[in-house]
């Protein structure tokens, strides 16, 4: 970028408004080049969804929920893995392709927010794929921005619309299909916690930490209605 005029008289306004134009511009450079819009571009390993890893660095996609890996859906009556299908849904999407993502933000526990694409700048945003293809809910808590997608893919009855599905967000409290849940009268009460180091524990009521546990469904932490459901998640039980 050339250097500011060194010198600027009343005399020449001309040089005037070329400078002030000059700061205009590099603000809105160092605006762009800030945290919150750094990109973040690798080969990603898909941890569910929503969510995907670059480098060691988790990123939650913006905008989107889908469901846990270990949320079960209900179609043509019987029960399916739509926790699973969406992770592999995101896979498919992706591809062996490298992944650009525009972080929007670091919610408070430290994770990464972020708009991903595959295909470059003006490829593929993998959220409004996800949502579109009926593999995500639009998270309206936090943006709207895939709300006429899913407007399309239920209408269509794509992916979880062509069938019974709880929320995302509810199902991370505990609610349950009925064929979920043994006792569709009770809430879940297995609590799933996940540590500071990103350990995920399950606690069984009668253990030792489990009325000083509490859950954070923002930190993805989630009830399970059984052991072997907390497993099939990923969760270990509580060695006490």
């Amino acid at each position: 970028m050339p250097a500011l005029d060194r010198t600027i008289g009343i005399d020449n306004p001309g040089a005037l408004k070329m400078t002030a134009l000059r700061l205009i511009v590099l603000s809105v450079l160092l605006a762009l080049g800030s945290p919150a819009f750094a990109e973040i571009t690798g080969k990603p390993r898909v941890i569910d969804g929503d969510t995907i890893e670059i480098a060691g660095q988790r990123i939650r996609l913006h905008g989107i929920d889908a469901p846990e890996r270990g949320q079960l859906c209900k179609a043509d009556g019987k029960p399916w893995r739509c926790g699973q299908e969406a992770t592999f849904a995101l896979a498919d999407i992706i591809g062996r392709t490298w992944v650009d993502c525009v972080k929007r933000g670091t919610d408070r526990y430290g994770r990464v927010i972020a708009m991903c694409r595959v295909g470059g700048s003006k490829g593929k945003d993998l959220g409004a794929k996800m949502v579109s293809e009926g593999w995500a809910l639009a998270y309206r808590k936090y943006s709207m921005d895939y709300v006429a997608a899913e407007d399309t893919a239920r209408a269509a009855g794509r992916g979880l619309w062509r069938g019974k599905f709880i929320a995302p967000w509810e199902w991370r409290r505990g609610k349950r299909l009925a064929s979920d849940s043994p006792k569709v009268d009770r809430p879940c009460r297995i609590k799933g916690n996940i540590g500071k180091r990103g350990v995920r524990i399950y606690h069984v009521p009668g253990g030792a930490y489990y009325n000083k546990t509490r859950i954070n469904e923002e930190k993805r932490e989630r009830w399970f209605c059984t052991e072997a459901e907390a497993r099939a998640a990923g969760w270990r039980r509580s060695k006490r």
